[in-house]
């Protein structure tokens, strides 16, 4: 038998990273603590309300859903952004697939600057965009200069800039994002005889884990309505077996988005567990501030070992650099702890545990050192 696969999918892998049964897994930035009790009561009795309308198809436009991000991204950041300009999909890879179904495609260009998420290059691959990686600078900062010439050069649709950067952890200072905000007008493709805006997506997946000081992108919404930041509920909230992603962005960007979404995207039961989850987010935000503190003294200690690692407002730290990674890689994974072979050449990441978890990648590798 011989079927039509696309081309360029010939010799292409389906995309994952390991999935062990080992005691430690730090591989895949995963919030390492379970809902509470409290937590999971709520979820219970949400998803219990909606069971005798599982006969139905849900709200399609997941309004009370919509409001209720949209209240959660004012205690968070302390900017409002009406309901109506907040999207939500099945994990933060279906809102890019959304973003480049409507502004991507054949003869259009997904502009961003490695390392970084590799699921970018493959969302463009998904949707036949073109994709452009320029390089970042030393400290894996962006080279604004570059940014610049490589959007005059590409003029893309889309610029994705993720911030904290995975996998480097480093965050986009306000002025990095207005600069390149600036730099997006006006910069896209031509359209009927118009010139039209590059839209900026700012990835903001791990954003809640940012230090002090380390201001949101949302703040910048109303100044440049070409905008669009992105977050998730994986990580933070420890909802990962959730998959659930949202945007905010201009009303246009959400209407536009809507003409390619499929029908009914969002379950009911994504929605009531959503909503119950976003219910306690004063309780599992006090999960993040310790996990801010373990994140920062781990970046402490691997320096003490004297490796080289990138300054982290993620729930990873990047360190190096091996002149075998992998090795380095197997003789932990020997001893019962995952991490991630990913990034830069010589280098490896981790995700921040539980104590217990970190103490066991710490004594793994203080062994291997």
């Amino acid at each position: 038998m011989t079927l039509p696969l696309r081309e360029e999918l010939a010799s292409v892998q389906p995309y994952g990273a390991p999935q062990l049964e080992v005691p430690v897994r730090l591989n895949v930035n995963e919030n390492p603590y379970s809902p509470s009790p409290a937590v999971i009561a709520s979820i219970l009795e949400r998803v219990a309300k909606i069971l005798p309308t599982m006969n139905r198809y849900p709200d399609r436009d997941f309004m009370e859903l919509r409001a209720a991000l949209a209240n959660y991204l004012y205690e968070e950041a302390g900017v409002m952004v009406e309901k109506e300009r907040i999207w939500a999909a099945n994990g933060s890879n279906e809102v890019m697939l959304h973003l480049l179904q409507a502004y991507g495609g054949q003869g259009r260009t997904l502009l961003s600057f490695a390392p970084t998420y590799s699921m970018y290059h493959e969302y463009a691959r998904d949707t036949g965009t073109n994709w452009v990686a320029g390089t970042r600078g030393a400290g894996f900062k962006l080279d604004l200069e570059q940014v610049e010439a490589q959007i005059a050069r590409t003029k893309p649709s889309v610029l994705v800039l993720a911030s904290p950067n995975n996998p480097t952890g480093t965050a986009l200072t306000l002025e990095e994002v207005r600069l390149v905000a600036e730099a997006t007008r006006g910069s896209g493709p031509v359209i009927g005889g118009a010139q039209t805006d590059t839209v900026l997506v700012i990835d903001e997946a791990y954003a809640e884990f940012r230090r002090e000081g380390t201001p949101s992108a949302l703040t910048l919404l109303d100044e440049y309505p070409h905008v669009v930041v992105s977050r998730t509920m994986s990580k933070a909230f420890g909802m990962a077996g959730l998959r659930l992603g949202y945007f905010a962005a201009s009303r246009e960007i959400v209407n536009h988005v809507m003409r390619v979404r499929l029908p009914y995207h969002l379950s009911a039961t994504t929605q009531a567990v959503a909503l119950a989850a976003l219910s306690h987010s004063k309780e599992l935000m006090s999960q993040v501030a310790h996990m801010r503190a373990t994140r920062d003294d781990l970046v402490i200690w691997l320096r003490g070992k004297g490796l080289e690692v990138a300054d982290s407002d993620a729930n990873f730290v990047l360190f190096g650099k091996f002149a075998d990674r992998e090795r380095v890689f197997e003789q932990l994974l020997e001893r019962g702890v995952l991490i991630r072979v990913v990034g830069p050449e010589g280098y490896l990441r981790v995700s921040v545990g539980t104590d217990e978890e970190d103490a066991r990648f710490r004594a793994a590798l203080e062994e291997i050192l």
